[in-house]
């Protein structure tokens, strides 16, 4: 009943942790009238634009691409490591406003597309293909995404943290989602684009809190379509869409217009402004439900498992330790091995190089995890995930290196050098590698996901300068410690493996030993996905870290068990089998990925498929380490405390 009581507060307070901070280390930006102005507050209200994207291409590309109004004077603001890795290309915009002043009908600029100009039909078809793929703004307001929101099924809102370039109505009369929006989107074969946006801005007045200003708490906005007519005479009420036929016999005007509005909100506080984009999110409720279910059957499982498990061995270790040896002889099971159990496995080099490089990797999993619990890593954050990740990866080779050498000492090794040097640059080698050829890619395509030559540069200079020598000293350190002493002494010749049962064979015991780890993640694994693939934020760091939680528990229970089958049935083959039990989860994962790609996704194109499955081998490489490593070390704990408690002449 306490461990239960204990649980049941650790899992309130991991659940709490997800809504309990916003965002520590940041202060709020306070805004004022310019007749109010002070040394405290800001008087003009910036707008970012960051990168356009899509859920039909891989492809994502900066705003500067596409041919809209662009600021005279571009400035870029600081982005860190994990910004430049995910593609965010954050730059200044034309749009500029003063705090609670109303715009109305407001001209950006005006693009002219003169028939028969090359470079202007280049830039034309640019736009048409970005509204055929369904390319989507991502504006930015004091930090703060810019929203589209607008009513779903069941009287519920949505708030899309995006909103389109504009919509495409094909020859046959269908249309994109952003068509449904406006009746007048009928005419076929033709693209309307969105080149006018309503902005309202909600704000929290501070004058009766103690401080000074207004802080902005909501930034929405609505795309429309119009046709204006003479720009020097706007009018953005009413009209007809800005539409563009699928060949244009004229020259093309498009104006660009914006109209801004202020209203006052204080019941939403500024440590709270984000609840209304992440609590819209769509799903929300069913993943809740889902999370919660799956924490119940798997909770449940893992108990059985563990009372299992502490029964039977409870009543070996009693048996063999009550019977003399001659009787011992004659029974069958896991004692029986026990001459053989610790005789070093094959291919021991690169065993301790994967352990080695997972065991990073767990480290760097679990702090990330733990950090994004507390609030530090939220969505605000923008790249702190990715930027934690990568430099907890390059402090962590110590460790690496450590595990790696002790237990590749253990196995017998004897050719130290190879060992660290593998460590240091095999499994980030191959990362690398396929990274490094989907940047060629992106390269070739113009997008702005690829990384900058400078950027690599500095990513290779953390990997040999930083991550190599940690590796090696560790390993130092690890070949300077005597190899890991066993409870009983092997023999000099093996012991004959039995016939095995066909559960017991090694490829279905592997097989079987993924399906309870992949099914405890495989719900938190489409919101990953989604929030990767279909750019929808991923917020629920609580709920994750707890199915890591669970995830450590059920790799461990599963391969366990397998591995206490397998040494009754006198097969003392344990080491490659407890890393490749777990770590078949991976394999599951890469078809899970797979069926993703068909089932819920729209990308189109063969630089978008080829992409979609090159970071996709990058997931499943490291977790399948990830997982092996706890598959293995389970195990080997296991192994090394039943074989300490029985008598053994």
């Amino acid at each position: 009943m306490k461990t239960r009581t204990n649980f049941g507060l650790l899992l309130m307070c991991v659940l709490y942790s997800c809504s309990a901070f916003y965002l520590p280390g940041l202060a709020p930006v306070s805004f004022c009238k310019e007749d109010k102005a002070g040394v405290d507050c800001q008087t003009e209200i910036q707008l970012f634009v960051n990168r356009l994207d899509s859920v039909e291409s891989v492809l994502p590309y900066e705003y500067d691409v596409f041919d809209f109004c662009h600021d005279v004077k571009e400035t870029r603001p600081s982005e860190n490591l994990g910004q430049v890795l995910f593609g965010e290309r954050i730059e200044t915009s034309p749009y500029k406003f003063k705090f609670d002043e109303k715009v109305d009908c407001k001209k950006v600029c005006t693009k002219v597309y003169k028939k028969g100009a090359k470079e202007d039909a280049e830039k034309l078809d640019f736009l048409k293909r970005g509204m055929q793929l369904n390319y989507q703004h991502h504006w930015i307001v004091d930090n703060m995404p810019v929203t589209w929101c607008y009513d779903v099924e069941q009287g519920q809102k949505y708030c899309n943290p995006g909103f389109p370039i504009g919509c495409y109505v094909t020859p046959e009369g269908h249309g994109k989602d952003a068509c449904v929006i406006n009746a007048d989107f009928n005419k076929k074969n033709t693209f309307y684009m969105f080149n006018h946006v309503d902005i309202k801005i909600t704000y929290h007045s501070g004058g009766a809190e103690g401080w000074k200003g207004a802080r902005l708490v909501a930034a929405t906005m609505e795309p429309r379509s119009i046709k204006h007519e003479d720009e020097n005479k706007l009018v953005c009420e009413g009209g007809v869409p800005m539409d563009v036929f699928g060949e244009f016999d004229s020259d093309l005007k498009i104006t660009y217009t914006y109209s801004v509005r202020f209203e006052e909100n204080n019941d939403i506080k500024w440590a709270s402004r984000w609840d209304y984009i992440l609590v819209s999110m769509p799903h929300t409720n069913i993943q809740w439900f889902s999370i919660m279910n799956s924490l119940v059957i798997v909770l449940f499982l893992s108990g059985m498992v563990a009372m299992i498990m502490l029964r039977t061995l409870h009543k070996d270790i009693a048996r063999y330790n009550q019977v003399d040896q001659e009787d011992a002889q004659e029974e069958s099971g896991w004692k029986q091995v026990h001459g053989d159990v610790f005789r070093p496995p094959r291919k021991g080099m690169l065993l301790s190089v994967f352990l080695g490089q997972g065991t990073q990797i767990f480290i760097m999993t679990f702090i990330t995890l733990f950090l994004a619990c507390l609030g530090f890593l939220s969505p605000a954050n923008r790249g702190a995930l990715m930027t934690c990740a990568v430099v907890l990866w390059v402090l962590l080779g110590t460790p690496a290196g450590y595990v790696s050498s002790r237990l590749y000492k253990t196995f017998g090794g004897e050719k130290w050098k190879t060992n660290v040097l593998l460590t240091a640059l095999l499994c980030p080698g191959i990362i690398f590698a396929d990274f490094f050829l989907m940047n060629l890619i992106l390269w070739v395509e113009g997008s702005s996901a690829a990384i900058p030559f400078g950027t690599l540069v500095a990513i290779l200079a953390l990997w040999f300068g930083i991550s190599v020598p940690l590796t090696f000293l560790g390993a130092y350190f690890g070949f300077k410690k005597p190899a890991i002493e066993q409870p009983v002494r092997t023999n000099q010749i093996p012991r004959q493996i039995p016939e095995q049962s066909f559960f017991t064979k090694p490829i279905p015991g592997i097989v079987m030993g993924g399906i309870l780890p992949f099914g405890c993640i495989f719900i938190q694994l489409f919101f990953i996905l989604n929030s990767i693939w279909s750019h929808q934020m991923y917020y629920m760091f609580g709920f994750l870290f707890l199915v890591f939680i669970i995830l450590l528990i059920t790799c461990s229970e599963a391969t366990v068990l397998l591995c206490y089958f397998h040494l009754c049935a006198e097969d003392y083959h344990w080491w490659w089998r407890s890393f490749l039990t777990s770590g078949f989860t991976a394999v599951y994962l890469f078809i899970y990925a797979i069926h993703y790609f068909l089932s819920k996704l729209q990308i189109v194109g063969a630089a978008s498929t080829i992409l979609y499955f090159g970071y996709t081998t990058i997931m499943v490489l490291i977790f399948f380490l990830f997982t092996g490593t706890i598959g293995f070390f389970s195990s080997f704990w296991f192994v090394n405390k039943i074989y300490s408690v029985v008598k053994v002449d």
